[in-house]
């Protein structure tokens, strides 16, 4: 048995902030299911929208992502998160933290020779992408999640009171109510060892879900392998609500090329001039948007999806090459080389992309501090539902979200740690001892397959009750298999994660059919126009 103050469900940008806000009043352990950096945070390459510029506001910011969020945001969250985006900024400076800064020449008076800290950042070059009506996007290159994932992994390595665990997968969450005790708290996690293969048992005053969304749920993802849910299913089976699962983003430009796994042309392409063309050169977006390449992502995606259908193509055309050749090599180093090495020079040469699904704006439901259902239980990221993204996320407001729910769960929990007394101390270990091992583990390859092809056919960008009824029967067949496979054989890291993703998924399909109209992310041909109000989609454990 492990024993910790914190346990932390995810290595993330989300995780390794609230740890390294905490190490200082209390012993936490991080938790990253593969290698550290396999999480989406190392591959997001846009950046962070914060209100840096003078002519920006932080009205104008959150009046873009109440725009973007189709009357869905919760405004109290909105302001709160964007209120805090400068904060945020700091903190990451603080950290180090290479964002890019303006040339001289940008700068009008020099000013990128300034040296960067948390009162001068002024410098930083800010790019605009979609949905956003100033330049307000901080990043470092084109690779701003690397960048973040590995000053903080740095930070956190070299910080007594944080323990990093490599292949550590949460199976579920220990609940006093689940040991037969009295009171609603979460006191641990049961954790499976991907290199032992065995399951330990990790106890903890305070849990914190921050392991990421569920696009690997569809065939087509720009997420990594790791995005299988887990923190929503397990927290929905521990008892929480979840919300808006229907809301799944589907990032318009992933690269289309049979060698090129789930790799994304980050949005900023766009914000810097890039047109999106069809296969015979003409553009397309500004006829589906006076807003054009810069729509918010639903509009675009859904756009290309149309143009795709109604041509018959395999994919659009992103075009940046009207632009230097070394202003795209400059502000582009990750993808121009990326391109290149699938024989696609993106300084001469149109970027074939397709959408992709990308983003979970539902999940857990949390307030302000990143407080669950459940005491003592916390979800932050991607993992959670906070109101902030509404029916569609704007770009750069997740990795913000990250940062500012992680900074007021760890002020929440710092409140509370001293008065909290330790976890129970009679936890009982797992009990493999009515299992056995499988020999039909082709099973779990072809359920796996089949609920993600299922998932994209049917629960896609455009979707209609028909097909939703479809996904429902057959998840439900899935689920019945995986449950059984679950309690009679040794649990593997894919069973683990096709249990969580047969989960969430239909937590998705029951969500998008209460939902009787389009809004944002959710397109039904069924229910074509905006309901007269707008609500939450709200789903509780029985």
């Amino acid at each position: 048995m492990y024993d910790y103050d914190i346990l932390i469900i995810g290595s993330g940008a989300a995780g390794l902030s609230l740890a390294l806000k905490t190490a200082s009043f209390a012993r936490v352990a991080v938790l990253s299911k593969g290698s550290l950096n396999q999480g989406a945070t190392f591959w997001a390459q846009g950046g962070i929208a914060a209100v840096l510029d003078e002519n920006d506001s932080v009205d104008a910011h959150i009046a873009d992502t109440l725009d973007a969020g189709a009357g869905l945001c919760n405004e109290d969250m909105v302001r709160h998160v964007v209120e805090h985006s400068q904060q945020a900024i700091q903190w990451l400076v603080e950290q180090g933290v290479p964002f890019t800064v303006m040339s001289r020449e940008e700068a009008g008076t020099g000013a990128a020779s300034e040296p960067l800290n948390a009162d001068n950042l002024k410098p930083l070059h800010l790019t605009q992408e979609g949905g956003h009506s100033h330049r307000r996007i901080i990043h470092a290159t084109d690779a701003t999640g690397r960048a973040i994932f590995e000053t903080l992994l740095r930070q956190a390595q070299q910080t007594s009171g944080i323990t990093l665990y490599e292949n550590r997968l949460a199976v579920d969450l220990i609940t006093r109510q689940k040991l037969g005790l009295e009171g609603n708290d979460c006191v641990g996690a049961y954790v499976y060892n991907n290199e032992s293969r065995s399951v330990e048992v990790f106890r903890a005053r305070f849990v914190v879900l921050a392991s990421g969304g569920a696009s690997k749920a569809y065939l087509y993802t720009t997420n990594p392998e790791s995005a299988t849910g887990d923190g929503i299913a397990m927290a929905w089976r521990a008892g929480c609500r979840v919300a808006n699962m229907e809301f799944n983003q589907f990032h318009p430009t992933c690269l289309y090329h049979p060698h090129a796994r789930s790799f994304l042309i980050t949005e900023a392409l766009r914000g810097e001039g890039a047109t999106l063309e069809l296969p015979a050169g003409s553009r397309f977006m500004p006829a589906f948007d006076e807003r054009a390449e810069l729509a918010p992502r639903d509009i675009v995606a859904r756009a290309i999806d149309h143009e795709m259908k109604r041509l018959g193509c395999d994919c659009v055309y992103l075009n940046i090459s009207h632009k230097p050749a070394a202003f795209i090599r400059e502000h582009f180093p990750t993808i121009y080389a990326r391109c290149l090495e699938f024989g696609i020079d993106i300084t001469r040469d149109r970027i074939p992309v397709v959408p992709a699904a990308h983003y979970t704006c539902g999940g857990v439901m949390v307030d302000k501090l990143g407080r669950t259902d459940i005491n003592h239980l916390y979800a932050i990221g991607e993992t959670s539902c906070t109101g902030l993204h509404g029916a569609n996320r704007m770009a750069s407001n997740s990795l913000l979200e990250c940062f500012v729910l992680a900074f007021g769960a760890a002020d929440d929990i710092r409140t509370h740690i001293d008065r909290l007394p330790a976890a129970p101390e009679k936890i009982p270990d797992w009990d493999e001892s009515r299992v056995t091992q499988s020999q039909e583990e082709v099973i779990v390859a072809h359920n796996w397959d089949e609920l993600r092809r299922v998932m994209w056919d049917f629960v896609g960008i455009v979707r209609s009750d028909q097909r939703l009824l479809k996904a429902r029967r057959r998840i439900q067949m899935l689920e019945h298999e995986i449950s059984y496979h679950y309690r009679h054989y040794l649990i593997s890291r894919d069973l683990l994660e096709l249990r969580n993703l047969v989960q969430v998924s239909r937590l998705i399909v029951e969500s998008a059919l209460l939902r009787k109209e389009s809004r944002g992310l959710h397109y039904t041909i069924d229910y074509p126009d905006l309901a007269r109000s707008a609500s939450d989609t709200v789903l509780t454990p029985q």
